[in-house]
């Protein structure tokens, strides 16, 4: 992982950071030398989660907030300062997803997709701009392939992940003056997520996938720990506005689109 404290002495805010991706760049963090807030909306996994860190030597609490609602959010923050102080990072990677065709979605479906994805991360950063208006601050938002590349049976992810990068992108142009960096992540195919479990459920899906990968593996959730620890230090900081694609160059080959296909249509 990254040169141990890094990140010490800072504090870091997790919205979805009670498993996968953003429990990995949590955990990240923590190593690092940040003290951690994580949210989500179940008490027990967020609990689990903190507890966790917490058995591994590391300083971090966890409260049940859901990212659609404003005002938990706004509140979550708060006590993460109460309790620790300034904030000098915010990850939002709260997101939903499902295969489904257009013509099988709900409007609720789609609403829901929406909502957590892309009012969540506007939620999200819009309620920490209270608490992180300084120079060096860091702002980090997971979004996803779907946000450039068009995906059959994903139009609902489509819709809100490119909505994510244009919420990045124009909250950086907005605060970049402050000295606050708003960046974006999108991580390909990682091992050991639920998404991946999901999508390539069996030995023989896993291999067909990973062939359309250029470097023909999965990667693992270290790595997107190490580049959101990387954004959000000094050696990032002319680095605004900008969506990083961690994924191993699938996205180069539109991976993502045959498997969400073959996933569909089994």
């Amino acid at each position: 992982m990254a040169q141990s404290g890094i990140l010490g002495g800072k504090v870091a805010f997790i919205a979805g950071g009670s498993s996968g991706i953003n429990l990995g760049v949590a955990l990240g963090f923590a190593e690092a030398g940040a003290k951690v807030a994580l949210i989500s909306r179940s008490p027990e996994k967020i609990e689990a989660a903190a507890q966790g860190l917490r058995d591994a030597g590391h300083d971090a609490i966890g409260m049940a907030a859901d990212v659609r609602a404003f005002a938990a959010v706004d509140q979550a923050l708060a006590a993460t300062r109460d309790t620790w102080g300034e904030i000098d990072i915010v990850l939002s990677g709260a997101a939903g997803n499902f295969v489904a065709p257009a013509s099988e979605i709900s409007a609720n479906g789609f609403k829901t997709v929406v909502d957590i994805d892309l009012l969540g991360t506007f939620n999200v950063f819009r309620a920490s701009y209270p608490y992180i208006r300084k120079p060096g601050a860091s702002l980090i938002a997971i979004t996803a392939a779907q946000a450039v590349q068009p995906i059959m049976n994903q139009v609902h992810v489509c819709a809100a992940k490119a909505g994510v990068n244009m919420v990045t992108k124009c909250m950086a142009m907005e605060w970049g003056p402050e000295g606050v960096r708003v960046n974006g992540i999108s991580p390909g195919p990682i091992n050991d997520t639920e998404g991946m479990r999901r999508l390539t459920p069996t030995p023989e899906a896993q291999a067909a996938y990973k062939r359309t990968i250029p470097m023909g593996v999965y990667g693992e959730k270290r790595d997107i720990a190490e580049l959101a620890i990387f954004l959000s230090t000094d050696s990032a900081r002319y680095i605004t506005g900008t969506i990083i694609e961690c994924d191993g160059g699938a996205q180069l080959t539109g991976g993502s689109t045959n498997s969400f296909n073959q996933k569909a249509t089994r």
